[in-house]
Formats: structure tokens, sequence, C-alpha cells
């Protein structure tokens, strides 16, 4: 999984969500049969990890019940284990107990947590006993309050020293692989999640004690970019793909995203201007 994480290339994480709370409808796979053809479609356009979550945490939401998510999920990591045994996939959960269930069904995989670990106190501990990689993303209270508790002086220094914060965290529980997320939409205005893309380069790479840890960006659908279009979520690929061009130039190692083939495709076309400005440089 090392190298998944911690590629020379830019990586494309897919989204696959089984609840039907999820704020874009196309990302839901509500049966079986969807959801072995999505995860089966997004690894053939080439996603380098699928990321698959059963409790929606979107801003104003409700999350269901620890028994309810893993029911729901259930279902998926059978077919996983049995249809696509060897690919790479993320837990998106905020619940050590769902992590330790997973873990005993499937095996490794990485854990996506929107709390940092802090919405379940022995989220980190379950990391670093099963050696699992964990994202670690950035936000402020729950889904129903985050909204409210957008004040900040500088978001981009703030978020930084979070993320550095949590390092420290960490040297008690000692997790060994760490990606961060910024956590575009959660806790932030649209205008702090744009200044926040916008100094994103002084985030990644992000480096502690000789260790770098690569950053994650989920700007997919996002409202910040559907409500500003005046549009919906079903709408704004195009501004979507724009935004993960920006993202990728400001240094972002992994994009999380709701279109496999557009995201792929968009890392091609920076790997080829960053080749082509590098021969233009020694020339």
């Amino acid at each position: 999984m090392d190298n998944i994480l911690h590629g020379t290339s830019p990586r494309v994480m897919g989204i696959i969500n089984l609840s039907p709370d999820s704020f874009y409808t196309g990302s839901r796979c509500l049966s079986e049969d969807e959801f072995r053809q999505r995860y089966g479609m997004m690894l053939e356009q080439g996603a380098d990890i699928i990321d698959i979550g059963a409790c929606s945490t979107r801003p104003g939401s409700t999350p269901v019940s620890e028994e309810e998510e893993w029911e729901l999920l259930k279902p998926a990591l059978k077919i996983i284990l049995r249809v696509y045994p060897h690919s790479q996939f993320s837990l998106d959960t905020f619940r050590s107990a769902v992590v330790e269930r997973a873990f005993d069904f499937v095996g490794d995989f990485i854990i996506n947590d929107i709390s940092a670990g802090e919405d379940d106190k022995d989220m980190l501990k379950t990391a670093a006993r099963l050696e699992l990689p964990f994202i670690a993303m950035h936000k402020r209270g729950t889904p129903q309050t985050m909204q409210s508790l957008c004040d900040y002086d500088d978001v981009t220094a703030e978020v930084r020293s979070y993320f550095y914060d949590f390092l420290k965290r960490n040297e008690e529980w000692g997790v060994k692989e760490i990606l961060f997320d910024p956590g575009f939409g959660f806790a932030k205005t649209a205008n702090q999640n744009y200044e926040l893309l916008n100094n994103l380069s002084s985030l990644s790479p992000l480096m502690h004690n000789g260790v770098r840890y690569p950053i994650l960006v989920g700007l997919s659908r996002k409202s910040m970019i559907y409500k500003l279009l005046e549009s919906s979520p079903d709408d704004v690929l195009h501004a979507t793909s724009a935004l993960n061009l920006v993202a990728l130039i400001n240094g972002t190692d992994i994009l999380r995203v709701h279109d496999v083939k557009e995201a792929k495709d968009i890392v091609r076309l920076y790997e080829t201007i960053k080749k082509t400005g590098k021969v233009n440089k020694e020339n």
C-alpha cells in the first residue's frame, strides 16, 4: 500500500457512498449490483484508491447509528473481498468499532476519518494497533454545528497548525502512515475554501521531523462550486476539473473525486505540463 500513498505521481481516489443521504446522488450505490458495477468501473478508469462510506457526514446531516453503518457496509465489503481482493480502498468512518469489524472482515485498508480521531477516543489507538494508514481531516464541530464555526484569523495557518497538533497527539499512539485532508466545505465559508485552495502550496508538502505527509483534497461537486455558479452538484463536473488542476499545481498528492476518468485525465494533463516546464527550464 505504501506505493499508493507515496507515489511520484498524483493519485486519484474514487468516491462511493452507500448512504442514501449523500449530497450528490450520482455517488450513491444503494444495491449490491450497483456497487459491484461502480467499483469495477472506477478500477477500469484507473482509480488508485476507492473510498467507501456508509454514514453521511455532509454539513447538516445526522449520522446513522453504528449498527446501521455496519449493515450498509457489510455487503460492499463482501464484494470487495470476493470480486476485487487486490484493490486498494479506504473506509470513510469516524468509528473505531466499525474499523475493527471491517478489518476482521477484509484485512488492510485505509481509514478516512473526517474527525482526525477526535470523535472517537479509541480511533488512533485502533489505527496504530492494526497498522492501518490514516487520513486525518480538518474540521470543527459536528455536521450540525460546523457551518457556524467558521471564525478564523487565517484559515490556512490554522489548518496547518491543526495538522502539526495532530502529529503531536499521535506521538502517544504511533500511527505510522498519515495523510492530511484540509477539509474543504467543513467548517469553512466559500471564501475561506477558495483562500485555502489558493494557499494550498503552504500545506503541501507537509514536513515534520524529516517525514513528508501527503495531502489529499476533496473538492468534487461541492457547494463551494455549485452555489458560486448558481447550479447544482449534477452540473459542475467541468468546474470541479478546473479546481482539481489548481489543487495539483499547488501540490496536492491525492484527488478525492466522484468522476475518476475525468480526474485521471486532469492528472495526465498536469503531469505533461509539469514535464514540459522542466524541459523548457533545462533548455
